[in-house]
């Protein structure tokens, strides 16, 4: 990496903004974005921000978007901001030269946007007056009202990725994948790690949400590039779905896992009543399509028992490795008080017997002549409740455990800090 920094003004006050510009082949619009935001600079200094400074990340170009950019940084003259220009000798990605950017920038409030002049640099002025207020991560918002070009299909893209954040974070998304935002340096912490592709703005938004920061969106106009887009429906869209749905494991897996399970198990039982009813209407025997709706209840009982349980534990995993109390919401606020993992271990026990006695009832009334053909159903069901009952048990057995060390940790740095003794954190310190 090569950094080619002009004389330049030391940072003025402490909101200082520094804007990262990613370019890749930019030659024809990167002067002119880069003039438009050193254009901002009386507004940025009316809003509370004295100090501005542009990077711009040349990330592999094969044009002259570096040399545009160094004419424009000699050209600036002083007082009016600095232009900064670093270079990656390869292409690396979209996230990775933001990433690059960032730990080059020395604003206490960071920016980006794109060099194609897609987004409005005008407003940053309003986007910085919300971190001001206290926004963490403001979100230069095209989904929000304001005049926007995004094509048909982005813009179905991006309230469905939108939405999927919103369902998985408890907060609502308008705009998912935005480049161009505001963030306070002193979050960016908290943020990382963040990819090196263009799925960075969305898995941004998830972290933001997660460690519960202020993510604050502002409407701003949109304005869809000249060209051809970098930007692949398809695949990125892929792309931005896994790795959504791979950050909120991170953080809530239960959110997902459990959704799945609950699911699963709502489903089988569905099938379980409908298998009921037929037996009370007197028919004894199930063709082939009754056969297949008997194997999916036991896949999806025995299944979605033990995906809930294996989202719960995981919820363990995380609070012990993050030092936190923890989650088992599902949407929100926790649906069962106490939280349902703890109700596990009665729960088993009680299925497991139901299923021992289902059985031993089948095998009582077998040995009196009943035909197999009528003992099947109940067979079939006290297996599905001992499975589920021994599945409820052991995941009942691992959290405690896993609650234990959790408790342990916090208690320990607790006592050493000399504090009081706290409350269990597994009974009263969930979220």
């Amino acid at each position: 990496m090569m950094v080619d920094e002009p004389a330049a003004e030391p940072p003025a006050g402490d909101s200082h903004l520094s804007v990262i510009i990613p370019a890749l082949n930019e030659e024809t619009g990167i002067a002119g974005i880069v003039e438009r935001v050193l254009a901002q600079y009386p507004a940025l200094r009316a809003a509370g921000v004295p100090g501005l400074e542009v990077v711009v990340v040349d990330d592999g170009s094969h044009d002259q978007t570096a040399a545009v950019v160094e004419r424009v940084a000699a050209a600036v003259q002083p007082g009016a901001g600095r232009v900064r220009l670093v270079r990656h000798g390869v292409n690396r990605g979209y996230g990775a030269a933001l990433k690059t950017g960032l730990a080059q920038a020395q604003g206490d409030l960071i920016a980006f946007l794109d060099a194609d002049g897609t987004y409005p640099p005008e407003f940053f002025p309003q986007l910085c007056a919300a971190a001001l207020r206290g926004g963490d991560v403001v979100i230069g918002s095209r989904m929000s009202g304001e005049k926007s070009e995004m094509p048909p299909m982005r813009r179905v893209g991006n309230v469905i990725f939108a939405g999927l954040i919103t369902l998985l974070g408890d907060q609502r998304v308008r705009d998912s994948a935005s480049g161009m935002r505001v963030i306070r340096r002193a979050v960016l912490p908290k943020l990382y790690p963040l990819p090196n592709g263009l799925n960075f703005t969305p898995i941004m938004s998830m972290r933001a949400i997660h460690e519960g920061l202020a993510l604050v969106e502002v409407p701003i106009p949109y304005r869809e590039r000249v060209g051809r887009s970098k930007l692949s429906v398809v695949r990125d869209g892929l792309r931005y779905t896994q790795s959504i749905l791979w950050t909120a494991l991170g953080y809530n897996p239960v959110r997902i896992l459990g959704t799945a399970g609950l699911a699963g198990v709502a489903l089988a039982g569905l099938v379980g009543v409908g298998l009921v009813a037929m037996r009370l209407q007197g028919v004894t025997t199930v063709g082939a399509w009754g056969v297949a709706a008997i194997f999916a209840a036991l896949v999806l009982g025995v299944g979605g028992v033990s995906l809930f349980g294996l989202g719960a534990t995981f919820n363990y995993l995380v609070a012990l490795l993050r030092g936190q109390p923890v989650r088992m919401g599902l949407f929100g606020k926790p649906i069962f008080d106490p939280p349902l993992d703890r109700h596990f271990g009665w729960l088993g026990l009680t299925i497991g017997m139901l299923g021992v006695i289902l059985a031993g009832g089948a095998l009582a009334v077998g040995l009196q002549g009943w035909p197999v053909e009528r003992l099947s159903l109940y067979l079939v069901g006290s297996s599905l409740l001992m499975l589920v009952g021994l599945q409820l048990g052991i995941s009942w057995v691992l959290m405690r455990a896993l609650e234990e060390l959790s408790e342990r940790e916090i208690q320990a740095q607790h006592d050493l800090a000399g504090g009081q003794p706290l409350a269990s954190q597994g009974k009263n310190g969930r979220q």
